[in-house]
């Protein structure tokens, strides 16, 4: 394949044609690709410790470099010309160097592109303030999702859009919105300090690409509870999960203050999982959503988390709905199977009963 940049955009382009969500490279093996979920060996030569290391020499930013020499792992951003652009991964492992690519298209998706209901998620992006939290398993969408959003908005509404990235993704070009977007590690040194100088940036909209710490959570809430709208991402497996998890960030003294605080700012929290599509390949999200409304703060305000899934098993108006509901449309809709449904359901025999036209309802049973 000849030198090492061209051995690794050829790959890339491989990936990118055979529609790999990630590159796994790994000093002294094939590559292999994730596709619809799976991993794939490519039929190549081992990729060797000093090929991967001259690619990620001469493709790494320089204000990286230092950090990859003291750290032995760094995230960045790379754009291969005709192509796109990729969010890397280099890393040690044993003492050789391992790389994943994350391959992310140049076209921003929009619902319909992502398979995902426009109505719940335009209302969302309507929110005036607060804070919407979208969240999953590595892998599941996330990002993407943030980006049909802030796609939709750049359509309808006219806002700043402050994006603080690591690394930056989607490149968006101005239409209704006004964007500007920093990469942490070259246009800011962290979330936290990029966040707060940010609030002094006239914002509308703030997106933050993931939810590390107490200090950046505070500094959202503060930007939530003073007229702005901001987006984030946190790791966790659904919604309940996803509370839990923010209060977490915070010591005991301060649960019952945070309790109001969080309440107050939730707007919508939005949990995802990649499911194989029926037709044409590919994957489909089932989407678990809490609506931050006067039922769902009250439950969080009053710490009584457990009532959250009853929440959004009931859904109605508000928007909120559980993942067996989103499983439930998905199987009518024929869009996934009924096997794949109960495999990724949370409550797969309440799901087979609903498929059987039975539901529980606070009474009781509905037939």
């Amino acid at each position: 394949m000849g030198s090492s940049n061209q051995t690794f955009n050829e790959l890339l382009a491989l990936a990118a044609e055979n529609g790999a969500s990630d590159v796994h490279v790994k000093s002294g093996k094939p590559a292999i690709l994730r596709i619809e979920g799976r991993l794939q060996e490519v039929e190549m030569d081992k990729i060797t410790e000093d090929q991967a290391l001259d690619f990620l020499e001469s493709v790494l930013p320089e204000t990286f470099k230092a950090h990859w020499d003291e750290e032995g792992q760094v995230d960045f951003g790379h754009t291969v010309p005709g192509m796109g652009r990729f969010r890397v991964a280099a890393f040690r492992q044993r003492g050789t160097v391992s790389i994943v690519f994350r391959y992310v298209k140049n076209e921003i998706p929009t619902f319909a592109d992502l398979n995902l209901e426009a109505p719940v998620l335009t209302k969302i992006c309507k929110a005036r303030d607060g804070i919407v939290i979208v969240c999953g398993a590595t892998g599941s969408g996330k990002s993407s999702t943030l980006a049909s959003m802030l796609n939709w908005m750049n359509s309808h509404i006219e806002k700043h859009v402050i994006t603080l990235e690591d690394p930056m993704e989607y490149n968006f070009q101005d239409e209704k919105c006004v964007f500007n977007q920093r990469e942490i590690g070259v246009d800011a040194v962290s979330y936290s300090l990029g966040l707060k100088s940010a609030l002094r940036q006239d914002p509308d909209v703030i997106l933050i690409g993931e939810m590390r710490d107490k200090n950046t959570f505070e500094t959202a809430l503060a930007a939530a509870e003073t007229g702005h709208v901001v987006l984030t991402t946190l790791h966790s497996i659904n919604v309940h999960q996803a509370v839990i998890r923010l209060f977490e960030f915070f010591p005991p003294d301060q649960q019952e203050q945070m309790r109001r605080q969080i309440a107050g700012a939730i707007r919508a929290i939005i949990c995802q999982r990649l499911i194989p599509a029926m037709e044409g390949g590919g994957r489909v999200p089932a989407v678990e959503i809490l609506i931050g409304d006067s039922v769902s703060r009250n439950v969080i305000q009053e710490g009584q988390f457990e009532k959250l899934n009853s929440i959004m098993d009931g859904g109605g108006e508000s928007g909120s709905r559980s993942f067996n509901k989103d499983l439930f449309r998905l199987i009518k809709a024929g869009k996934i199977s009924k096997a794949d449904g109960l495999l990724h359901s949370p409550n797969p025999k309440a799901l087979e009963m609903n498929l059987k036209g039975i539901f529980q309802s606070e009474g009781g049973i509905i037939g």
